[in-house]
């Protein structure tokens, strides 16, 4: 079935960020859209007010005469709108398998990895400022993560979590790091989570890859463009301008760029989009439109700058932890700030106990450590004993944080443990921290 003007489209669980981005994207192509979700929010909100009919709770006379259905990934079988669905023989289709529908026809630059693809599919957003986007995070540019224009091109963000990546029917690729995660999604089999990556690649037209990956470095770098983080970034340097972090690097031969943010990862990111780009324009529209990046929210995320600076970061990876305090640690020193205190937020408890020595070795550039009850994200509780698990950092153990006008107060409970009015604070976290930052929870 080809995507047509006026093809009428049913979304359940529009409420996503990765759905409630393809209905808008799907109604700027001319598609009818609807949807429904079990609770309102300020996405949703945003869909109505572009005058989309949204269904909150899930409601089986939703389903009247939609030529499709698409869900997200939590929607179960027995929901009362498939089950309707199915009963008018309505085509039905998971997210995963609708992007062959969504992107069949676009000329896709896709970017997966475990870290760092929003903010590299963020950066190319800015350089290919005539093509299309839906992406994994809002970003500040343009204020959404989508871009809804009727571009031949596309900028999107792939998933891996689900294999869906596989569907993103890539023209341009970008692996910007292949460390195993999500492995429920490969029954826990490395072959098949790194074979995955592999068909990936191979299913573009051009490739590029972080060859100082464990992984990527195994395979034909002939194949692809390759890029070395290590050997291809020189002379990097961090400024503030004003009171925003950049980063000022040499990539290649191809001279200097300056990006939005702090830390080689930044720099990396940028380099991939800066690769790819060249395959399409010239070397001084992209020095040019890089310039034009600010950033993307929850990403690094300065929402407060002063009394005390707050930064909000999506970060819930050892991997991501360690670079996010990094940046922290340089925009500390340059905005004469003496102290950092991390506020952590775990997520998932597979995560926690599939990384746990890494997370235990996460936090050596924060002064104060606060840690925060584990997010479930709908998983089965395990224990840990934090306060002994962590032991080494002296954590104070919290069980949520307040925003009053410009502090942080910091609760165990209802008793009131800590005040936070100055220096630096980092969220770290994909949870609700995000909202109990900004006072909104």
């Amino acid at each position: 079935m080809k995507l047509i003007k006026n093809l009428k489209i049913h979304l359940i669980g529009i409420g996503g960020i990765g759905i409630s981005g393809i209905a808008r994207y799907l109604k700027a192509q001319g598609a009818i859209i609807s949807g429904s979700d079990i609770a309102e929010n300020k996405l949703i909100q945003d869909l109505k007010d572009q005058g989309i009919q949204i269904a909150i709770p899930h409601n089986p006379d939703a389903i009247t005469n939609q030529d499709l259905i698409i869900h997200s990934a939590i929607i179960q079988e027995d929901n009362i709108e498939i089950l309707k669905a199915k009963e008018k023989n309505i085509p039905i289709f998971s997210r995963k398998d609708a992007l062959q529908l969504i992107l069949g026809q676009k000329k896709v630059v896709s970017v997966c990895g475990a870290h760092g693809k929003s903010t590299t599919s963020a950066i190319l957003c800015s350089i290919f400022n005539h093509y299309g986007a839906i992406i994994g995070a809002i970003s500040k540019e343009f204020n959404s993560n989508v871009r809804d224009t009727k571009s031949e091109g596309i900028i999107f963000e792939a998933d891996e979590s689900d294999r869906s990546f596989l569907n993103s029917n890539p023209y341009y690729a970008i692996v910007t790091n292949a460390e195993p995660e999500h492995m429920q999604s490969y029954n826990y089999d490395l072959n098949l989570f790194y074979q995955s990556y592999e068909n990936f690649l191979n299913s573009a037209k051009i490739s590029c890859i972080n060859s100082d990956d464990p992984f990527l470095s195994t395979l034909p770098q002939e194949k692809y463009l390759t890029f070395s983080p290590k050997n291809d970034i020189k002379d990097i340097e961090f400024f503030l301008h004003d009171d925003e972090p950049y980063c000022r690097f040499n990539l290649k031969d191809l001279g200097t760029f300056e990006v939005w943010g702090f830390g080689e990862h930044t720099a990396s990111n940028a380099a991939q989009a800066i690769l790819i780009a060249l395959q399409e324009m010239d070397i001084e529209t992209i020095r040019k439109n890089l310039k034009n990046y600010r950033g993307i929210k929850k990403r690094f995320d300065i929402i407060q700058k002063n009394n005390p600076c707050i930064i909000d970061d999506y970060a819930h990876h050892p991997t991501e932890i360690i670079a996010t305090l990094k940046a922290a640690k340089i925009y500390a020193d340059l905005k004469s700030y003496k102290k950092i205190t991390a506020i952590w937020q775990p997520h998932k408890f597979s995560r926690l106990k599939d990384n746990l020595e890494a997370f235990q070795e996460s936090f050596e550039l924060c002064d104060t450590l606060i840690i925060l009850p584990t997010w479930c994200a709908g998983e089965e509780e395990i224990f840990f004993d934090m306060p002994q698990l962590f032991a080494k950092y002296h954590p104070i153990i919290a069980t949520h944080i307040k925003k009053q006008e410009q502090n942080l107060l910091v609760y165990h409970h209802e008793k009131l443990i800590k005040t936070l009015d100055y220096d630096l604070v980092v969220g770290l976290g994909a949870g609700d921290i995000t909202y109990q930052l900004r006072g909104e929870k």
